[in-house]
């Protein structure tokens, strides 16, 4: 598998999902310069459903699709994406999750048509068992971020949100850096600065980038359902050396109170995973330079609300 994505594969990308996603809608915040995206109103109610459609629609094109169809091992968004895509192509979807995973979000897969399999209490296992049920019947592997077409249609968010309004700066939330990955590779062709963010207990990015190359690290976090990546994806990597990024983390009780922010200044309900890219600016972990424009990416909103006061 390659190692890096191009500009020209998002691109490409842009191409296939044209029509089927929903373009993403930005949102003037406070203070002044700041907007949000808000990609929680995507199909699934996440970014997600962009890398699923073009991960789809190009093995179909391809004809290199199963008839055992697809399998996925997913903390629960991307197993919805990709459930959500296969059905609008009329073909199988296998979704492993962890016994962790929030009953909505299985509730959810179900509901969507997919054989929904809960293996192990973290995302690591749930994939090994995808992998050994894809050697079995030939099901094509749709990882949840580590796959060149699902980061490159992930990466057609920052398409979306460049035609949509003017930025300097971007800021992401990062789990298994698949997001990442996309919205960096084209924010270095574009000349956006990426503000990549991981709760301080889900660090994997962070980790590799200090390594050089990926490694394991624990998963303790508040968003680790989304967020919760034991290693990040070489692709995040490579785009990360290719592109201005600046990494920081934020501890959970910033996330918890961005969430809670967000639905009390906007009756927004978003994940944990969302309210860690507006945890880094209302923490001061990222503080803009006077006159800096910054787009903070709300990547989901598949969040029970019921802990928000």
């Amino acid at each position: 598998m390659p190692l890096a994505i191009t500009y020209d594969d998002v691109v490409d990308a842009q191409s296939r999902i044209a029509g089927t996603v929903r373009p993403v809608t930005m949102i003037a915040a406070e203070p002044p310069n700041l907007l949000f995206a808000a990609e929680f109103m995507q199909h699934t109610g996440t970014f997600k459903a962009r890398g699923a459609v073009n991960f789809v629609t190009a093995h179909r094109q391809a004809g290199t699709m199963p008839d055992a169809g697809i399998v996925i091992a997913s903390g629960g968004n991307a197993g919805l994406a990709c459930a959500w895509a296969a059905t609008k192509c009329r073909v199988p979807a296998t979704v492993f999750v962890p016994v962790t995973v929030p009953e909505f979000k299985k509730a959810k897969l179900i509901a969507l048509g997919a054989d929904v399999r809960a293996v192990g209490t973290e995302y690591a296992q749930a994939l090994e068992a995808s992998m050994d049920y894809a050697a079995h019947t030939g099901a094509v592997v749709s990882h949840a971020y580590d796959n060149p077409l699902i980061a490159a249609g992930a990466g057609t968010l920052l398409l979306d949100m460049l035609t949509a309004d003017a930025f300097d700066t971007v800021v992401v939330s990062v789990g298994g850096g698949g997001l990442f990955a996309g919205i960096a590779t084209v924010a270095a062709q574009r000349g956006v600065r990426v503000v990549a963010v991981e709760p301080e207990k889900c660090r994997a990015f962070a980790a590799g980038l200090e390594a050089g190359f990926p490694v394991d690290v624990p998963v303790d976090s508040i968003a680790a359902d989304s967020l919760g990546a034991r290693r990040v994806t070489p692709l995040a990597l490579t785009a990360a050396a290719a592109s201005d990024t600046i990494s920081v983390l934020v501890d959970d009780d910033a996330i918890i109170e961005a969430r809670q922010h967000l639905w009390d200044s906007r009756r927004l309900v978003v994940e944990h995973a969302a309210a860690t890219a507006v945890a880094a600016i209302r923490a001061k972990r990222y503080e803009p330079k006077p006159g800096e424009k910054v787009a903070i990416i709300l990547c989901g909103a598949n969040s029970d609300p019921s802990d928000l006061g």
